[in-house]
């Protein structure tokens, strides 16, 4: 997200009526609710992470310890079995 001056953006009158709330300060302004997208959707990550939670419930599944699964990715035990458990 980039800062822009508002006057380079909105019509004087509304640039004036801000003004009346709030002057030389930042405003946030939020998407639409139906322009938002969840958490890591945008990047993919969020996909990445639930192909290595359905491989640690496979890997799970076929045998494998807590233990070594807390060691081959890299989380705690804890974590290991919140995906576990989650499912």
């Amino acid at each position: 997200m980039k800062y822009m001056n508002a006057r380079d953006l909105l019509p004087e009158s509304l640039v004036r009526e801000l003004q009346s709330f709030i002057q030389g300060g930042y405003v946030y302004v939020p998407k639409e609710e139906s322009n938002k997208v969840r958490w890591g959707e945008g990047s993919g990550y969020r996909m990445e992470l639930d192909a290595r939670n359905r491989e640690i419930v496979e890997a799970r599944a076929s045998g494998e310890s807590l233990c070594d699964l807390s060691e081959r990715y890299g989380l705690s035990v804890h974590a290991i079995k919140k995906i576990l458990y989650s499912r």
